[in-house]
């Protein structure tokens, strides 16, 4: 019995959202009279996050602080129009949404503390503590909760906005099928190192490292966390998870989630991960999507390194060890 140790890589470039019909997500913003504001999205929070950068985005465009904002995920009855929470989409569709719903309601909140401050509203800014002053005057000042009291009560205006992101469409030429499918694009390299018993075929994932370029890291823990759960993702992938049996007989296969084979906390390999950031002309504060594409480049990397540990190259997941075995017992036949 031989354990024998490989190193592979593997780079992944992957498109932020789809171009179907523009791909088009909607957001409504509007303040209530206690001085905080309702974000009102279709996109659902699948546990990636969503809520929480929606409220970063909208609280840094409005100057006000991140508390002071509740993101409102309705659904398809009474919430505005989204395309879905697919293809790594919702910070940079919706992000853009949130901004321009966001930059309207604030304009109508530095006219209405304009009006009490007897001031021009080109001259007022947001503190992003929760008050509305004079550049250069910080003295002259009016809270966000003031105004939104003489917004409701006084002028009579709503302190509101709508936004929607619109991709530019593009049509397939029809002589080459061309066309641009997204309109920014993350990147991802990780290098993996595996040991490989030769007896059982049994592959241990020891270290997953990753370098990825996300346009701009909104919420960098988060990220770091999307990029570790991608990875527990790609290795389940690579060498556990499967619909089908391993024998012919069918029955055989996984009936409930209690059979299901993943990988435990027991068998996660030591991760290292860096975050590179190149600003999205077109993403929300520069940013792209980051979220699927953290599974894809771990299984490409570890069946490298498979290879590279034992010399046998598996094209079919999971690779179990009775693949690995088999192609060990081959290459020695």
């Amino acid at each position: 019995m031989a354990k024998k140790r490989g190193r592979g890589m593997a780079s992944v470039n992957y498109p932020t959202g789809m171009n179907l019909g523009g791909d088009p997500s909607q957001a409504l913003v509007h303040a209530t009279t206690t001085g905080s504001f309702i974000a009102t999205l279709s996109s659902v929070d699948l546990g990636q996050g969503l809520k929480t950068v929606m409220a970063q985005i909208c609280a840094e465009t409005l100057g006000v602080p991140t508390d002071n904002v509740i993101i409102d995920t309705a659904d398809t009855d009474t919430g505005p129009h989204c395309m879905g929470t697919f293809a790594s989409r919702g910070t940079h569709r919706i992000g853009n949404a949130i901004i321009m719903a966001s930059k309207e309601a604030k304009a109508v909140m530095l006219e209405v503390a304009a009006e009490e401050l007897e001031v021009d509203s080109g001259d007022l800014e947001t503190d992003g503590s929760g008050n509305i002053q004079v550049k250069g005057s910080p003295q002259k000042s009016i809270s966000v909760l003031n105004t939104a009291l003489a917004a409701h009560f006084k002028h009579g205006k709503t302190i509101s906005g709508r936004g929607i992101f619109l991709q530019p469409r593009s049509y397939p030429e029809p002589e080459t099928g061309t066309m641009t499918p997204a309109t920014s694009y993350a990147h991802a390299c990780t290098v993996a190192e595996v040991e490989v018993d030769t007896e059982t075929g049994e592959v241990t994932v020891l270290e997953l490292k990753s370098a990825y370029e996300v346009g701009r890291a909104l919420n960098p823990r988060m990220v770091e966390q999307q990029i570790i759960g991608g990875a527990w993702m790609g290795l389940s992938h690579a060498l556990y998870e499967t619909t089908e049996p391993y024998y012919p007989d069918r029955s055989h296969g996984p009936v409930d989630f209690n059979q299901y084979l993943m990988p435990g906390p027991g068998d996660l390999p030591r991760f290292e991960n860096v975050i590179i950031e190149r600003p999205a002309p077109d993403g929300p504060f520069g940013a792209k999507g980051v979220g699927e594409m953290t599974a894809n480049s771990p299984i490409p990397a570890i069946a490298n390194a498979i290879f590279d540990a034992v010399g046998v190259r598996v094209d079919s997941l999971p690779i179990t060890p009775e693949k690995v075995l088999r192609g060990i017992q081959a290459l020695n036949a």
